[in-house]
């Protein structure tokens, strides 16, 4: 079911997405009608052959999406991410390099993506901090649930370690955790290549990209490194992190950036540092 056309909250989409907690939460919105075939009971009966069927209804393809937005865990800081949202600032701004990656490189991938298929090739948007890739991989990730029902987790790399961290402080595995992010259907690392890059964290990545690659499993990425192979140099010193020389292959190790090559397409988000404009 969509919202009323023209609504000042949703714009026709039916649910709203606002900061709640650390979360990006969505909820239905106010302008939804009562579905006239339930009427708003969520099941529906039928009769096929003589014999009355009940099942859910059709309107209930929201309220699960909205289920699968919550399962993604999106930061509360992205409430507001769209690719609509990223397209209109790079029009007003006047930025040519922001359009051509939208348009030349995240739209036709969202158009080639199948919901049916297992295989999709994934995503990774690379470039200087502050141009966009977070709000551009949160937007991609609003299309997937909303418009197709593809269920999708978001992690940043570095608050994974530190989850990570807190199990083992508890006496708890990882398995638990890296076999959810293994399995779900569409999974979205942010700042791939933050951290200390120690034996133990290039390990992590490791296992949860080669874990995706066998079980071919969609990936997408954010990274503010160049995608090259490595090239040997080990700075660690993250405040300079867009005059370093190092590549995505020193931070992820040439095993894993091999796999990304096969396993995911490469878009620049360039042009103009958006945090200012913002400001």
């Amino acid at each position: 079911m969509k919202g009323r056309d023209g609504c000042p909250r949703c714009q026709g989409a039916g649910y709203v997405i606002e900061p709640e907690g650390d979360r990006a939460v969505a909820r239905l919105c106010t302008c939804l009608p009562v579905c006239p075939r339930c009427h708003g009971s969520g099941r529906v009966t039928v009769v096929r052959g003589g014999v009355p069927l009940t099942g859910r209804c059709r309107c209930q393809q929201l309220p699960d999406r909205i289920e699968h937005w919550h399962f993604a865990q999106v930061p509360a800081r992205h409430a507001q991410a769209t690719l609509h949202g990223f397209f209109a600032g790079t029009f007003q701004h006047d930025d040519p390099v922001k359009r051509r990656a939208l348009l030349e490189g995240v739209n036709p991938w969202l158009e080639a993506f199948d919901p049916a298929r297992r295989d999709n090739r994934g995503l990774v948007l690379h470039g200087p901090v502050g141009r966009g890739k977070t709000h551009l991989l949160v937007g991609i990730l609003r299309e997937l649930v909303f418009a197709h029902g593809v269920v999708v987790r978001f992690v940043e790399f570095s608050r994974l370690l530190g989850q990570l961290k807190e199990r083992y402080s508890r006496g708890q595995g990882d398995t638990q955790l890296l076999g959810e992010l293994a399995e779900v259907p569409v999974l979205a690392i942010d700042e791939l290549g933050k951290g200390r890059v120690t034996d133990w964290e290039l390990a992590i990545i490791d296992e949860v990209i080669s874990r995706r690659y066998n079980a071919m499993r969609t990936t997408l990425a954010t990274t503010n490194y160049a995608p090259r192979v490595a090239s040997g140099i080990r700075d660690v010193n993250l405040a300079v992190v867009d005059e370093s020389p190092q590549t995505l292959g020193d931070r992820v190790g040439d095993r894993v950036f091999s796999r990304l090559r096969e396993m995911c397409s490469f878009v620049e988000v360039g042009g103009l540092d958006m945090r200012p404009l913002l400001g």
